[in-house]
């Protein structure tokens, strides 16, 4: 796999404000984005079972597998060199915790965040 594609929501404030962050910081060239809606998106869901809806999961594909919730986003902030320690110590907070804290988060997102009626990457 040439570059780890990022499946995102691309209606979502949250979604779009941290891909223009990893736009801005992740080292050029590492990262595909990918927001669900689009035609590339929905096939990504529909390979790998996920449902094509809605999504609860930013989910990262790379050289590994498919990582989702509170794993993916570690991956993905990981694979930059300034928060691979960050990243590598919030790892020993037992999943379960992390995922909780995700899950509410996501499920939270729009009504926190608001929608998009754009989003950071044409699709």
């Amino acid at each position: 796999m040439e570059k780890s594609v990022i499946v995102f929501d691309g209606e979502c404030n949250l979604c779009n404000g941290v891909v223009g962050w990893l736009l801005k910081f992740a080292p050029v060239d590492i990262f595909q984005f990918v927001p669900f809606q689009s035609p590339q998106g929905q096939d990504l869901l529909k390979q790998y079972d996920f449902p094509t809806s809605h999504l609860e999961t930013v989910i990262l594909f790379d050289e590994n597998g498919k990582h989702t919730h509170s794993d993916g986003f570690l991956k993905i902030i990981s694979k930059i060199p300034k928060w691979r320690l960050p990243a590598a110590l919030l790892a020993f907070v037992p999943r379960i915790v992390r995922d909780t804290i995700y899950k509410i988060a996501s499920r939270n997102r729009v009504k926190w965040f608001g929608k998009s009626q754009t989003c950071t990457v044409s699709f």
